[in-house]
């Protein structure tokens, strides 16, 4: 039941806006809201529109570590989908920021603990609806803020190659379980790599698709115009497989405007004849960051393309430097006002809003505060203080910035048909100890963001391709596209599988 305010609370409220309110006008205000917030009962009366869901399934279970040995399962489940399809005889993980209705979701986060969706994501529908099977909820890091495996409450996620390292973050559950063969495909989200980053790290292919591509309608969200959701995988036809599956406008989700489909699957085998690939020099040797391994292995895939028949050349995108900085100036205050202020939710958007996650996690949030992540604290503090201070300038200023940024990767894309660099500058860094320092812990969940993080903001296609082993650790380059050309993106990707040069093999932890 909505209730009017005490007097005090009104008069503080005033004094947030820089009102000083007298008593008469108080009480002036108090009587006009309580008129109003006759509304607001009626809304409570009233029941919403549901999201379907459409096959029957049970809550699953917290598996105990010795059927976890890498941390990466959240909750198995097994719902299975329709008889045939596309994706029948598949086993799909979900990231678990997404919905499935009767399953625990929990984003990583005490905050969020034991709250159970009642409805399924548009995904989930389409992949049931295409006969995949879901598997259970893979862990994700806090909030998904974060490219390390450390932040999950649930614990470290491990990496199968090396289980003291990072599998990456923050869809980290997911490539490691592809990683580790107990799932052919799973769903990531990424907002500043976290499908790309621990598909990289883990040894398989992760594709970001072009924002608004895939429905994000029952996803936990961080920002509005970074969000996307999208496909891992242990082969680039099960990614083009998934992508097919999920792909397309729900009529629900603001993100998704004049989208753009084409035929995944049937674009694999062209081969990389014919295909442009401009080679991005600022995507190499980042100061303090970079692996020399790293940069030379994602060089020798180059020429593997160039091998396979593609025209490999360099193409210089100077603004690609200043990528993560306007990453930083969107992600900061816009996390800050969604996934934080605006409880998941925010306002100002048509579609459907999950209004029971937002209630608890609203609620958990604020009881929790203090056991939310190093990184999202930080996220939180600097977002107010930017607020607070400079009134929104440099999130504008930012999203401005964008539109030149997305211009520079068009230009370059007007005469290559894609462009590559290293996913990510380093191999997989060594899980921190629970006690490190809060300067170590926020490092090593966010300083490898710098070659991923600018396609966020961009919206177009790119998918981490595994390429190398150095010193028994992956390595994954990156092939960006335009935007609406996941096709060609997938063609390139599979021309390189082709080669040999790196074969995706489940990988037994320990």
């Amino acid at each position: 039941m909505v209730r009017v305010p005490g007097a005090r609370r009104l008069e503080e409220y005033g004094r947030r806006f820089g009102m000083e309110l007298g008593e008469d006008e108080t009480r002036s205000y108090l009587g006009l809201m309580e008129a109003t917030l006759a509304s607001y009962r009626r809304l409570d009366e009233l029941a919403e529109p549901a999201l379907p869901v459409e096959y029957p399934r049970t809550s699953g279970y917290r598996p105990e570590a010795g059927d976890n040995p890498l941390g990466a399962w959240y909750v198995k489940c097994d719902v299975r989908g329709a008889e045939s399809g596309p994706l029948a005889g598949k086993r799909v993980a979900l990231k678990d920021n997404v919905c499935l209705a009767g399953v625990p979701m929990m984003n990583g986060t005490v905050a969020l603990e034991g709250y159970v969706p009642e409805f399924d994501a548009t995904i989930v529908t389409r992949i049931l609806d295409a006969g995949g099977r879901i598997a259970g909820k893979a862990v994700c890091e806090h909030l998904c803020f974060s490219g390390g495996s450390h932040t999950s409450d649930t614990g470290p996620v491990r990496n199968p190659h090396d289980p003291s390292r990072s599998a990456g973050g923050s869809s980290s559950g997911s490539a490691a379980l592809v990683a580790a063969g107990e799932v052919e495909m799973a769903i990531g989200g990424d907002q500043g790599g976290s499908i790309r980053m621990p598909a990289s790290w883990c040894g398989v292919y992760g594709l970001k698709p072009t924002h608004g591509l895939v429905p994000y309608t029952g996803v936990f969200p961080i920002e509005l115009t970074l969000d996307h959701t999208g496909p891992i995988a242990a082969s680039v036809g099960d990614v083009a497989l998934l992508l097919e599956a999920i792909a397309g406008p729900d009529g629900l989700d603001p993100r998704q405007r004049d989208v753009q489909v084409n035929d995944y699957t049937g674009s694999l085998e062209g081969g990389a004849e014919g295909l442009k690939v401009g080679v991005v020099p600022e995507g190499f040797g980042w100061p303090g960051l970079s692996e020399s391994d790293v940069d030379e292995a994602v060089r020798a895939a180059a020429e593997r393309l160039r091998e396979a028949g593609a025209e490999v050349s360099e193409v210089s995108v100077p603004l690609h430097r200043d990528g993560i900085h306007i990453w930083n100036g969107i992600a900061i205050e816009g996390a800050t006002e969604l996934m934080v202020r605006g409880n998941s939710m925010g306002t100002n958007w048509e579609g459907h809003y999950a209004t029971s996650l937002l209630d608890a996690y609203g609620r958990g949030r604020v009881m929790r505060a203090d056991d939310l992540s190093e990184t999202v604290k930080l996220t939180v503090l600097m977002g107010e203080h930017l607020r607070e201070s400079y009134g929104g300038r440099y999130y504008a200023k930012a999203q401005n910035l964008a539109r030149k940024l997305r211009a520079a990767y068009d230009a370059a894309l007007g005469e290559y048909d894609l462009l590559l660099m290293p996913t990510l500058p380093m191999k997989a860094t060594v899980i921190p100890e629970p006690d490190a320092p809060i300067e170590e812990r926020v490092a090593r969940a966010l300083e490898m963001i710098a070659n991923t993080a600018p396609f966020d903001v961009s919206g177009h296609p790119a998918i981490s391709v595994p390429c190398a082993l150095s010193d028994g650790l992956p390595v994954g380059f990156m092939l960006v596209g335009r935007r609406w050309d996941e096709a060609t993106v997938l063609r390139a990707a599979r021309a390189f599988e082709k080669t040999g040069a790196y074969k995706v093999e489940p990988v037994s932890p320990g």
